[in-house]
């Protein structure tokens, strides 16, 4: 799932190595050469991806950087913990994607190409609010997915079929 667009990033205080580091410290864990691959892999470019996807991404067994399976799908949810990916499910399979440093937002997803588009929406989050405030709900976060068919799906579908597709 390569991204077409970007939505910028929030200042923090701390590099994404440094917070995972001190997640560690706090739970009393040691910071080894995988986990430091893969957050450094992970937060070299913005991107959504699954566990499959890393691994195919990463250098194959006995190479410099090589990270096992059960080491990725480990450190995953230790990265979901520390606050510095956000993991929701997409056609029955687990998708992560920067959440520290990253400002909110909510996606659309293409059910023909898969697709999964970023938007903000300022209209979206005052919607969100007014009906928090009229039901006496605490917000503390929301993530909204947008099912359909992106433009070009639709123009794909669009395209007139020549007699010589059709045989």
């Amino acid at each position: 799932m390569v991204e077409e667009f970007s939505l910028g990033s929030v200042e923090v205080a701390l590099s994404p190595r440094e917070r995972f580091e001190e997640y560690l410290r706090s739970r009393g864990m040691r910071n080894t050469e995988q986990r430091r691959v893969l957050v450094d892999h992970i937060f070299s470019h913005h991107e959504h991806f699954d566990a499959d996807q890393l691994i195919a991404q990463l250098p194959p067994k006995g190479s410099q950087g090589y990270v096992s399976r059960p080491t990725v799908y480990r450190t995953l949810a230790e990265f979901v913990d520390a606050g510095l990916l956000r993991k929701f499910e997409l056609n029955g399979r687990s998708v992560y994607e920067h959440d520290y440093g990253y400002p909110q937002h909510d996606h659309l997803y293409c059910n023909q190409c898969h697709k999964l588009l970023e938007f903000q929406s300022e209209e979206l989050i005052d919607l969100r609010n007014r009906v928090a405030m009229e039901q006496q709900f605490r917000v503390t976060g929301h993530r909204l997915i947008v099912y359909g068919t992106c433009r070009e799906c639709i123009a794909a579908r669009r395209r007139p079929k020549r007699r010589v597709d059709q045989i």
